[in-house]
């Protein structure tokens, strides 16, 4: 049995902005887990999400064909198509496998906290047959392939999400050209791909000062990232102008919030979390979408109350909001408030890999 375990992720800067190429947001590994574990299997392979719903599959020249169709399963197959493509470039045999996946980036009644369950099961997947066919892989490369299988599914995701998940603790992403990969993805093979240099990535990790706390709440509410992202996409035309600006003025948050990592100055990343959060409340007026929605106002509004700074994490329109402490006097009356007004405090702590910093 190879298992995986992938931690899920939250946006804490740059939401949006990122999704354009060369554009910079600050995320956070969290340690709440998409667990995959894979065994060979004989004449046909299984893909298990839930523990009473499998699907079967098998091979038909050399493309895999489900039982049935299920767009829950897109990004593990399309994880599935991705690693499988390296594996024959590699000249290696494949063989049958059943996939389980088991997730606590969800609730019991399958309600996704947003969390980033769809990164973290590609990841997963990928890293897992990567183990199986004992093809080792660097970081960047576990990155590049899960990337690709995401972009598969979802060509205007920004892969924060993958990198996050990859990489652990926190992280600033700058995104790469999407259409650059898309294009070199059609020319040349996977195998090329992941070893050359992508245009604009890059990941740095980001040391927390040490009196820095993150608090999570959750609203109760899924939201759909790429329909937000999709509602601001379609209307750029239109409002290019304010869209530059917004990008423009995005970055320049998000490299202070940077240099205030290194400066170990949490008074200086409140106040451009708090000046990131006015960005997206404009985009949303200009772009007329919901990103802040009442209970994240709430959420936001009680840390606030308690010299905190907070902001919706990722797309907005529901999921989670993040608050920003300095030290850790007002966390209980912040997680009390929050209860009295629906939200559910998450006791999530940031995620290091083996060797990072704690």
């Amino acid at each position: 049995m190879i298992v995986s375990k992938i931690p899920g992720k939250l946006f804490i800067a740059g939401e949006y902005a990122v999704v354009e190429p060369g554009n910079t947001a600050i995320l956070v590994a969290v340690d709440k887990f998409i667990t995959v574990s894979l065994k060979e299997a004989d004449k046909m392979g299984s893909i298990r999400i839930y523990e009473d719903y499998v699907i079967h599959w098998i091979r038909d020249n050399g493309k895999i064909i489900l039982e049935k169709e299920d767009p829950n399963l897109n990004y593990i197959l399309s994880a599935i198509n991705i690693v499988e493509k390296y594996i024959n470039e590699l000249g290696k045999r494949l063989s049958y496998y059943d996939i389980k996946v088991s997730s606590e980036l969800e609730t019991k009644d399958r309600i996704k906290y947003g969390l980033g369950s769809s990164a973290a099961v590609t990841v997963a997947t990928v890293e897992t047959l990567c183990n199986y066919f004992e093809i080792k892989i660097t970081e960047e490369e576990l990155f590049k392939l899960s990337a690709l299988a995401s972009l598969l599914v979802n060509n205007r995701s920004s892969c924060g999400d993958i990198a996050s998940c990859v990489y652990g603790g926190w992280i600033a992403y700058t995104t790469f050209s999407r259409d650059w990969v898309l294009k070199k993805m059609r020319d040349i093979t996977v195998s090329e791909l992941i070893k050359l240099q992508w245009p604009s990535f890059k990941v740095e990790k980001l040391s927390q000062p040490k009196d820095l706390n993150l608090v999570v709440g959750w609203t109760g509410v899924p939201s759909s990232t790429r329909n937000l992202v999709e509602s601001v996409n379609n209307k750029i035309s239109n409002n290019s102008h304010v869209y530059e600006k917004f990008l423009n003025e995005s970055n320049n948050c998000v490299k202070k919030i940077i240099s205030a990592f290194k400066d170990n100055n949490v008074e200086e990343i409140q106040r451009q979390i708090q000046k990131n959060r006015e960005l997206l409340i404009e985009l949303s007026k200009q772009f007329n979408i919901q990103i802040e929605t009442p209970k994240l106002t709430k959420l936001c509004d009680i840390a606030l109350k308690y010299n905190g700074s907070a902001k919706p994490s990722g797309a907005g329109g529901g999921d989670c909001g993040i608050a920003i402490l300095k030290g850790n006097n007002t966390i209980d009356v912040i997680k009390s408030e929050w209860e009295k007004s629906g939200i559910a405090y998450l006791p999530i702590q940031v995620y290091y890999k083996k060797g990072d910093e704690s």
